[in-house]
C-alpha cells in the first residue's frame, strides 16, 4: 500500500517540478543553476550573520579556514593591514569579489571580522573599510592571486612580520 501513494504523488508533482523554469531537475530535486550576477536573496541583519551565510562555509565559523583546500584561515587578517597593498588584497580576493554581497555589506563584514576573529593581528588605530573604499578596490579584478598573495608575504617578511 505505501508504494502506491508514492507513485500517485510523484505522477502528480512531476509536471510541476519538469516545468520550472531556469532549473535543472535532479535527483535530490529541483536545482537553481548558479549564476556570477545572481543577487543576494538572504537577508541578514548584521556583518555576523552575512558572514555566516556568505563566508563561513569555506572559512568555518571561526575564520579557521581549510588550509589543505587553500582556504586561509582569517584570524590574521589584520596582518595584511600592515604591508603596502594588503588592505586592498583583503576585499580582492576571489571569495570576496564573488561572494554576491554588495560594496556595503563587504565592508560590513570585513570590518566585523577585523574587530572579532582577527582582533589580535589588526593594527591599532587602522582605518575602517567604507563602501566607496570596497567600490574602488573591487573595479578592478586580480589576475593571480597567488602571486599577489606571495608578494605580500615578501613584503611582510622584509618588515620582520609573518602573514600566512
Amino acid at each position: 500500500m505505501r508504494g502506491l501513494p508514492m507513485l500517485l504523488a510523484t505522477v502528480l508533482l512531476a509536471p510541476q517540478v519538469v516545468w520550472a523554469q531556469d532549473a535543472v531537475v535532479t535527483t535530490l530535486g529541483r536545482q537553481v543553476l548558479a549564476r556570477p550576477d545572481a543577487p543576494v536573496v538572504a537577508t541578514t541583519s548584521n556583518a555576523r550573520a552575512a558572514y555566516v551565510l556568505h563566508c563561513s562555509g569555506c572559512h568555518g565559523i571561526d575564520g579557521s579556514g581549510l588550509p589543505a583546500s587553500y582556504v586561509p584561515g582569517l584570524q590574521r587578517l589584520g596582518d595584511f593591514l600592515r604591508v603596502p597593498g594588503g588592505r586592498d588584497f583583503v576585499v580582492k580576493v576571489p571569495g570576496v569579489m564573488n561572494s554576491g554581497l554588495d560594496d556595503a555589506q563587504v565592508a560590513d563584514v570585513t570590518n566585523w571580522l577585523l574587530a572579532t576573529i582577527a582582533r589580535d593581528s589588526t593594527p591599532r588605530g587602522h582605518q575602517p573599510y567604507a563602501a566607496a573604499d570596497v567600490a574602488r578596490v573591487r573595479a578592478a579584478t586580480l589576475p593571480d592571486v597567488m602571486a599577489e598573495r606571495a608578494r605580500l608575504q615578501a613584503l611582510a617578511r622584509q618588515q620582520g612580520l609573518t602573514i600566512h
